[in-house]
C-alpha cells in the first residue's frame, strides 16, 4: 500500500506509534537491543569512540527512567518486564522530548489542511484517517480540512524504511509510525510503516488509534506516562470508543483554548527571515552555505534555513525546528553512508554529530580531526565512499582526513586547484553523488569527474530548487 496524505501538524519528527501490553500479534518477537531502544527514546549518549554504552552510570540511570516513565520497578536492571516493554511495538517519538506543548509549540490557527494524494483511494483507509483527526476536533475545537492535488499542513504518507527524513523503518512490528510537530516544512508530516498489517479492527494494527496517537504529536503533544492516555508510547488495543483520556483533553485544550484564536495567513513569525529567502530562492545570485545528501536526500543550508529535496519533492524550514539545538546558519556538512541515519554539521570551529533530528551530546572542536589550531573554521566537506576519506576545504586549501585510521593523511593541506582543477576560488558547500562532485561557488556549481579530474559541467545553484536560471 503505496499511500500518502498530507495534514496541518508540528514540525518535530515524533517517529511514533503506541505498543500493546497485550499485542495484537501471536508471533513472539525479541526484545529490541537495549542500548539501541534506550539512544531513540532517552538519548543515551555514545562514548567518545563513538561505541554504544552497555554499563556504567549513564546506562542505568537511562535504565531507570524508562522503568519509571512505564511504571516499572526503576532498578536499572534489565528485567524481563523491562525488556518486555522494550520489544513491544510503539510511537518512533523519543519519550523524553526536545518540545512539549508546555513550550507552546502549536498551530496559530484553528482550521488545519490535510490531503491524500492520488494513490490513496481505499474508502476504508480514507474513514479511518477522518475518524482520527475526528478525535482531536471534538476535543480541541479545530476544523480539519482535507485537499486535493496541492500541499496541506498535514502530509500523511506510508512509506518503508530509509524514507528521506533520517528516521528510517524497521520492517513489520517495532516503530509503527512517526510525526513531525507544528512548523514549517515537514512540521505536521505523518508517516505511517506500510510494511506494518493496518487495520480496522483489533487484528494486526488498528489504524485509526495510531494515526489519532501520531496527529496528536503533529498538534503539539508530547508522550504520557498514563496507560490511559492516547499519548502513552507503546501500542494498546484496549481504547475506549472516543480514545482519548481526560489527560488527553486537558492537554490538547491547555494548547489550543488558552490563547484566542486567531486567522493567519502565513505561519511566518514576525520578523523572520523565512518570506525573504523563499523570494530570493530562484534569484540569479543565490547561494548556499553547506549541502549533503544523507541517504536519497538531499539537505540545502542557507542562513538559519534548509531545504531538503527527495525525489523532486522540495520542503523547507528553519533549522531549529528540524534540530532543536541548533539555532545558527550551518558551514559545512558531509554524510557517511555507513551511518545511514547520522551526518555532521559544521559552524565556525566546532561540529555536531546528528542522529535524526537529535544533536548527540555536546559540539566539538575542529582540532578533533587533527587541524592544526589555527584553523577555525572550515568551508566545505564531502566524503568520498570508493577511498574512505573525508574532504575538508578552507579558502584555497584542503585536506584529507583517513576515517579508517581516524587521521589525517600525511602530506595536507594541498592546493585545490592542483588536485581539482577548475575549481579556482572558495568553496561554499560541496557533495558527492555518483561518482562527481558537486562544488557549488557562489551561484554556480561545479560537476567534477573525481575519477578523470575534471570539470564536466556547470548550472545555477538554485537549479537544484526547482528554478530554471541557466549559466
Amino acid at each position: 500500500m503505496l499511500l500518502s496524505c498530507c495534514v496541518l501538524v508540528l514540525l518535530l519528527p515524533c517517529p511514533c506509534s503506541p505498543a500493546p501490553t497485550s499485542t495484537p500479534q501471536d508471533e513472539s518477537t525479541s526484545a529490541a537491543e537495549p542500548q539501541d531502544y534506550l539512544q531513540r527514546y532517552y538519548h543515551l549518549e555514545r562514548d567518545p569512540l563513538g561505541r554504544m554504552k552497555r554499563s556504567g552510570a549513564s546506562f542505568t540511570s537511562k535504565v531507570k527512567d524508562m522503568q519509571i516513565f512505564f511504571g516499572l520497578n526503576a532498578t536499572g536492571i534489565l528485567d524481563s518486564d523491562t525488556l518486555g516493554v522494550m520489544g513491544s511495538p510503539r510511537c518512533g517519538v523519543p519519550d523524553v522530548e526536545e518540545y512539549s506543548h508546555i513550550q507552546g509549540t502549536r498551530w496559530k490557527r484553528n482550521v488545519i489542511t490535510y490531503r491524500y494524494t492520488r494513490d490513496l483511494t481505499r474508502s476504508t483507509v480514507d474513514s479511518l484517517i477522518d475518524s482520527a483527526f475526528s478525535v482531536w476536533a471534538r476535543a480541541s475545537g479545530l476544523t480539519f480540512v482535507r485537499l486535493h492535488g496541492r500541499n496541506a499542513d498535514i502530509m500523511v504518507e506510508f512509506v518503508t524504511f530509509v524514507h528521506g527524513d533520517l528516521y528510517p523503518f524497521d520492517g513489520p512490528r517495532g516503530t509503527l509510525a512517526h510525526a513531525f510537530g507544528p512548523g514549517l516544512g515537514v512540521g505536521g508530516d505523518t508517516h505511517f510503516d506500510d510494511d506494518e498489517r493496518w487495520t480496522a479492527g483489533d487484528a494486526g494494527f488498528n489504524l485509526r488509534v495510531v494515526a489519532a496517537h501520531e496527529f496528536g504529536h503533529a498538534l503539539g503533544l508530547k508522550h504520557s506516562k498514563n496507560p490511559e492516555s492516547l499519548m502513552f508510547p507503546n501500542y494498546r488495543t484496549n481504547r475506549p470508543a472516543n480514545l482519548l483520556s481526560r489527560e488527553d483533553i486537558a492537554n490538547i485544550r491547555a494548547l489550543y483554548s488558552k490563547y484566542p484564536v486567531r486567522v493567519q495567513l502565513t505561519p511566518w513569525l514576525p520578523g523572520s527571515l523565512f518570506p525573504r529567502l523563499m523570494q530570493d530562492r530562484c534569484a540569479p545570485d543565490m547561494t548556499f552555505d553547506a549541502v549533503t545528501t544523507v541517504g536519497d536526500a538531499t539537505f540545502f543550508f542557507r542562513e538559519r534555513y534548509f531545504d531538503r529535496c527527495l525525489h523532486y519533492d522540495i520542503k523547507e524550514g528553519p533549522i531549529s525546528n528540524f534540530m532543536p539545538k541548533i539555532e545558527t546558519s550551518i558551514h559545512a556538512a558531509f554524510w557517511i553512508p555507513l551511518f545511514i541515519c547520522s551526518f555532521t554539521l559544521f559552524v565556525e570551529s566546532m561540529f555536531w554529530t546528528v542522529k535524526g533530528s537529535l544533536v548527540k551530546g555536546k559540539p566539538r572542536a575542529l582540532t578533533h580531526f587533527g587541524f592544526p589550531a589555527w584553523v577555525q573554521d572550515v568551508d566545505a566537506a564531502v566524503h568520498i565512499v570508493k577511498t574512505a576519506r573525508t574532504l575538508f576545504f578552507m579558502h584555497d586549501i584542503y585536506w584529507s582526513y583517513n576515517e579508517n585510521r581516524k587521521v589525517m593523511d600525511f602530506g595536507y593541506p594541498k592546493y585545490i586547484s592542483e588536485d581539482f582543477p577548475g575549481i579556482n576560488t572558495t568553496v561554499n558547500a560541496a557533495f558527492h553523488k555518483e561518482g562527481f562532485i558537486y562544488f557549488f561557488v557562489g551561484p554556480q556549481v561545479y560537476k567534477f569527474d573525481y575519477t578523470q579530474k575534471h570539470v564536466v559541467g556547470v548550472e545555477t545553484a538554485n537549479s537544484w530548487l526547482g528554478c530554471s536560471n541557466t549559466v
